[in-house]
């Protein structure tokens, strides 16, 4: 009985128990912080910035997002202005061969037809009428004799409406007449007989300046002329131009139905298209 009781002692104080070490770490789970959390993720995704693959409901996993730069198309403004500029060149190009075409034709009808302007000559000067109205204005008729001169070969001139011959003393018309219509042929002369009228202002101050001047024996007279014409080249009638002219006369008096004496005459006549 006794051998049965110290033997159950020193089974008792031989079973081993476990030993607790009060410095050693607690295995207890502890709740992690948030915030180290968070921190954590967001370093690991700066770290991985490729998103995860994404799986469709149904499909194969989708490859991943991969960002690519844009195309930049060619603004449509160039196209148009290339369009433009060919434009303006065609345009410029056309211009100028129509250009050389009109210049190479009016050189070979320069060449063929040779054309000069027309020559005018003042044969005969007479004042019929030159006195003062009771407005006191000046009245003067004068009678010109004009000789026309055609020297083309092979170009006739046609006289048209709307002719204008006028004569002036210091700057003041004194009559103004008008051509007559008619055609004149190659190489010809033709005599005309015009009769210009007219009234002027301040009638005594000009007769008296006339006679002044006529006591020196040389009276300066303007004759102005504008007469229409159109060209006839063969059988071809070009279009209406002009002749413009000029002619200073110095007479020896302005007596009322008495023979004038032009003692100078220079006149200058051309074309204007």
């Amino acid at each position: 009985m006794l051998y049965k009781t110290y033997r159950c002692a020193m089974a008792d104080h031989l079973k081993i128990h476990p030993v607790v070490d009060i410095e050693a770490p607690s295995t207890v789970p502890v709740v992690p912080n948030i915030s180290s959390i968070s921190s954590q993720s967001m370093h690991v995704k700066n770290m991985n910035p490729v998103p995860p693959q994404v799986h469709g409901p149904t499909g194969p996993p989708q490859p991943p997002f991969r960002q690519t730069t844009p195309l930049i198309p060619s603004p449509p403004h160039r196209k148009s202005r290339s369009f433009c500029c060919k434009c303006i060149c065609w345009t410029i190009s056309v211009l100028i061969l129509i250009l050389v075409i009109l210049g190479a034709i009016i050189g070979i009808l320069y060449i063929v037809f040779q054309p000069k302007v027309p020559k005018y000559s003042l044969d005969r000067l007479q004042i019929s009428d030159l006195r003062l109205n009771t407005d006191g204005s000046l009245y003067a008729k004068f009678d010109v004799q004009i000789t026309a001169k055609n020297p083309n070969k092979k170009i006739g001139i046609y006289y048209q409406e709307g002719s204008h011959l006028s004569v002036w003393y210091a700057q003041t018309k004194l009559c103004q007449g008008r051509f007559p219509k008619f055609y004149q042929g190659h190489r010809n002369e033709t005599s005309l007989n015009v009769s210009l009228t007219g009234q002027a202002q301040y009638g005594n101050t000009l007769l008296g300046a006339l006679q002044e001047q006529q006591q020196t024996g040389r009276i300066p007279l303007d004759l102005k002329v504008d007469v229409p014409v159109s060209v006839k080249l063969g059988k071809l009638k070009l279009r209406k131009v002009r002749i413009l002219g000029n002619c200073l006369l110095i007479v020896d008096t302005l007596s009322s139905n008495s023979l004038i004496t032009i003692k100078a005459s220079s006149c200058k006549f051309r074309l204007k298209l």
